[in-house]
């Protein structure tokens, strides 16, 4: 059971955060194009970074910690998906926040417009 410790971390933080979704009606999940963007990028930048810094020999996963499923560049899955997990939690607690003190989020028209 130690292999999927790792996926129990991501589960534990995605259980912890999701139901700020319907409860809080932060619609995260309503922006969905955004959300993916933003996932994109931090995918992109750390999965490069977590490559360069394997190659470079800086960098190990434990093997018994872990799925066992390895991608291109010896990156685990389990790492790719501490790299969706994390940020959707992060922007889901941000979001919550947001919603609760009433702060705009930037995206919303001029008074005048509305």
């Amino acid at each position: 059971m130690e292999r999927f410790a790792y996926l129990a971390v991501l589960a534990g933080c995605l259980v912890c955060a999701l139901w700020l979704e319907p409860v809080l009606r932060v619609n995260v999940l309503r922006r969905w194009r955004r959300l993916l963007l933003t996932l994109l990028v931090v995918l992109v930048v750390f999965g490069a970074w977590d490559l360069a810094a394997i190659a470079a020999g800086h960098w190990t996963f434990d093997p018994a910690q872990t799925t066992g499923v390895l991608l291109p560049g010896a990156l685990p899955l389990d790492e790719v998906l501490f790299f969706l997990a994390v940020p959707f939690c992060a922007i889901l607690g941000f979001e919550a926040v947001r919603a609760v003190r009433g702060w705009p989020a930037g995206d919303e028209p001029p008074e005048a417009d509305r």
